[in-house]
């Protein structure tokens, strides 16, 4: 069969332009290699090829001999648009270009057909899947029978003879290998080794599965080895999971955790960070430190880090799950203080929930989308359970368990943790107000 090669992203991305994160791994699963498939092509992206060591060669090789390349440029990923530009100056044609639809395209890009496509950040609607699909697959089918130059090199450059590089293939593996087994001998453990051998995806799909299982400890081990393999280029969504699985397992003493978690997501420069993901991660490990911390200075400190970062999250993204954090955490504080300081927070929870309160309302109004039932009642759920807490935070109490009683009654029914998670909650906002009287 003919092969594609799909240059994009993995995991979650934020589009720092449209302050909005996209899991890609959906754009890839549910759009993109159904897609080609149905066109009658083998479909793999850089995170599935069999390597061990360095990566590039592999991708390189994919990028010169794939018979088809699809590039998702969504966004505005710097790595699919260096390889978009490699594999232009390397094929005249049989490459495709997608994108998100709020992707903005660079001015020396203008000639390039750029196929849209609309991604709703958790997840994409099921009929825009079901389109884009539909016009991918003709896209494939069409472009190999044109024979139409698409790279703007060869297009401009008429003259211009691809290369020829199968005569360099046999000593370009030689050094692979050589590389290969250096890397493998300074491996430090079984995780390590793995990461060098496996493909990325399925060390990321091995370290998800314990993670969904509460098994934060092999998580934990699993994206370490992933992350020391990657080294000082490891990708963001792998030195983000490693943080949460860390600063959640039960293996490890809880300020050891916690600090171990935020020393790992400290590469990520969160301070000066405008990824939103990043930011919620930062806030939640200084909330738990300010919970189990013992003196007034540490508490103090952890939790104005904590506020910092669930302030910067909400206003970046203006989202429903930083913001209620934000709003419950000034409260906290509140608490904590007296005069007026304490006036001038509460009073800020206040307009922050109201604000949270109509963003959740709006997204209910105008109706949860995903791309399966289940996946858009877990969206609805999380956001009726955050209107909940912020009636109830803004003092509404009877409005408040009616709309957590019609969160419960939901179909197909929320599942029991998620339900005893917000009761925990509530029950802590209760008692924090309780304090303010």
């Amino acid at each position: 069969m003919p092969t594609c090669f799909v240059v994009m992203g993995f995991g979650k991305k934020t589009d720092f332009v449209q302050e909005k994160t996209f899991d890609l791994d959906k754009s890839y699963k549910y759009i993109i290699k159904p897609a080609v498939e149905s066109a009658g092509y083998t479909c793999i992206r850089a995170d599935e090829i069999q390597h061990a060591g360095n990566i590039n060669l592999p991708m390189y090789e994919q990028l010169y001999a794939a018979d088809l390349v699809i590039a998702d440029l969504s966004t505005a990923n710097l790595n699919a648009f260096f390889e978009l530009g490699v594999r232009y100056g390397l094929k005249p044609r049989t490459t495709i270009v997608i994108g998100e639809k709020g992707l903005k395209i660079p001015f020396d890009m203008g000639q390039v057909i750029v196929r849209s496509y609309e991604h709703l950040g958790e997840g994409i609607d099921f009929g825009e899947v079901e389109r884009m699909r539909g016009e991918l697959t003709k896209a494939c089918q069409e472009i190999a029978a044109a024979e139409r130059t698409d790279s703007p090199v060869y297009t401009f450059l008429t003259n211009l003879v691809p290369p020829a590089v199968k005569e360099m293939a046999a000593a370009a593996h030689r050094a692979e290998q050589a590389h290969t087994d250096e890397a493998l001998t300074a491996a430090r453990n079984e995780h390590e080794q793995a990461a060098l051998k496996a493909p990325l995806a399925e060390m990321m799909n091995r370290a998800m599965a314990a993670r969904a299982g509460g098994d934060f400890k092999t998580a934990r081990a699993v994206l370490g080895g992933i992350c020391a393999v990657q080294g000082h280029q490891a990708d963001p969504f792998v030195v983000q999971q490693l943080a949460l699985a860390t600063y959640k397992s039960k293996d490890m003493e809880p300020r050891a955790a916690l600090r171990e978690a935020r020393a790992t997501l400290e590469t990520l420069a969160p301070k000066g960070s405008s990824d939103p993901e990043t930011l919620g991660l930062w806030g939640a490990i200084h909330k738990r430190l300010f919970e189990i911390a013992t003196s007034p200075d540490e508490r103090q400190e952890a939790l104005d880090e904590a506020i910092w970062a669930y302030e910067k999250g909400f206003y970046l993204k203006n989202d429903y799950y930083n913001g209620i954090n934000y709003a419950f955490l000034l409260d906290t504080r509140a608490a904590e203080a007296s005069g007026d300081e304490a006036i001038a927070d509460r009073v800020q929870a206040r307009r922050v929930r109201k604000r949270v309160l109509n963003i959740g309302q709006e997204l209910l109004a105008t109706g949860i989308k995903g791309e399966s039932e289940r996946s858009k009642a877990e969206q609805e759920y999380w956001i009726r359970a955050t209107v909940v807490e912020a009636l109830l935070g803004l003092g509404r109490a009877a409005e408040s368990d009616v709309a957590f009683g019609a969160a419960q009654r939901m179909n197909p029914a929320p599942e029991p943790w998620m339900i005893e998670s917000t009761e925990v909650q509530l029950g802590k906002l209760k008692q924090l107000l309780a304090t303010a009287v």
